[in-house]
């Protein structure tokens, strides 16, 4: 499950690619992103959409203690709430994700992009938490061949700038449409023999 990113673009790019305002200020090279830290994500508002910083992982359930980081059971009450309203859906913008593969204490990351597309985007959700930073959290499908052959879980739901006005501002029935697993031949690895 992906738990580490990067997006090593910068907010002049992130606002162009993606067509929104920035209100988050500097947004710095972040070249691995993990749970608990802050990253820029794409909402919409009634002006357009706004680029601000989040902090990744929802408040946790119950006793769990960690961040829940990525949506995978999307009928769980849990999340519904907030995937069937536009405005709680956000983009976060990316460049690369990692997996990790190898033995417990040897493991070794393998990262993933787009091969024409340098800055995409995963398919989020946000929500306030009272009293503390905003959280996001990105939705996750069947891995594709290239991702499955690291990770046979999930990978994330990748998204296009083609694919943004769908996912923040149409009904939960046809943004579900773009919760699919995102073609192996575009994509590629720094790992050699997922080639």
């Amino acid at each position: 499950m992906c738990n580490l990113y990067r997006m090593r673009s910068n907010a002049d790019e992130i606002a162009r690619v993606f067509d929104a305002r920035n209100v988050a200020g500097n947004i710095p090279d972040l070249p691995e992103i993990y749970p608990d830290q802050n990253a820029p994500v794409i909402r919409s508002v009634d002006e357009g959409r706004v680029i601000e910083t989040f902090t990744w992982g929802f408040p946790p359930p119950g006793q769990v203690k960690r961040p829940v980081t990525n949506v995978r059971n999307l009928e769980s009450p849990f999340w519904l709430s907030a995937l069937k309203r536009p405005e709680r859906r956000c983009l976060v913008p990316v460049t690369a994700f990692c997996e990790w593969t190898g033995p417990k204490g040897a493991k070794t990351k393998v990262w993933f992009d787009l091969i024409d597309d340098p800055l995409f985007a995963f398919a989020g959700i946000w929500r306030p938490v009272e009293g503390k930073a905003t959280r996001f959290a990105f939705l996750t499908c069947a891995p594709n061949d290239i991702v499955g052959a690291v990770h046979p879980k999930a990978m994330p739901v990748i998204l296009t700038p083609s694919d943004a006005e769908i996912w923040l501002r149409e009904d939960w029935r046809v943004a579900l449409n773009l919760v699919s697993t995102y073609p192996s031949r575009k994509m590629r690895s720094n790992d050699r023999k997922l080639l």
